[in-house]
């Protein structure tokens, strides 16, 4: 396959992007657990800022979180995933954080992904994963860096080998015809 040649879109992608994650405490109705979190959206950031949790707005019982300090990088090798996440309906950005201790502590975010396959490896273990629509600008910088680094390949079935040294192609195996 020959590779696309774009002249106009010669353009220095960075190689992450500085996130903030928006989280949403709020009071639970389930008798084990008296809040529910959700992660409610990305923020893009500067870069260099330490990881921090602060309060930014509290209403009654509802608190939501900007939790800062991520980063988001994208792999030459998670090109298709990447595809296959901005292609989809309702493209996500995807949020990793650990499993608190106790279940009225906020689980805090650690990574930032666009990637199905990485965070589905995240989904067998004990992480709790939350997707957020992608931010408009975020978005842009992952569809360029795919539109750089990825060719999709259409798939195509394989042929089967005849492997029986008797039998000649096309004939049925089964019993004698005679």
């Amino acid at each position: 396959m020959e590779k696309l040649e774009m002249d106009d879109f010669k353009q220095e992608l960075p190689d992450q992007m500085s996130l903030a994650v928006v989280m949403e405490k709020q009071p639970s109705a389930h008798p084990w657990a008296d809040f529910r979190y959700a992660a409610l959206g990305v923020l893009v950031r500067d870069s260099g800022e330490e990881k921090s949790v602060s309060r930014i707005y509290q209403d009654g019982g509802i608190e939501h979180f900007l939790v800062t300090g991520l980063n988001l990088r994208l792999h030459v090798d998670e090109c298709e995933s990447y595809y296959h996440n901005l292609m989809s309906p309702e493209p996500g950005c995807f949020i990793v954080a650990d499993q608190p201790d106790s279940v009225d502590d906020m689980p805090v975010p650690y990574l930032a992904s666009l990637s199905f396959d990485e965070v589905h490896a995240y989904l067998e273990g004990d992480e709790q994963i939350y997707s957020v629509a992608i931010p408009p600008e975020l978005y842009r910088w992952a569809e360029a860096y795919v539109l750089t680094h990825y060719v999709a390949i259409k798939k195509t079935k394989r042929k089967l080998k005849n492997w029986h040294p008797t039998q000649k192609p096309g004939s049925t195996s089964g019993g004698d015809s005679s």
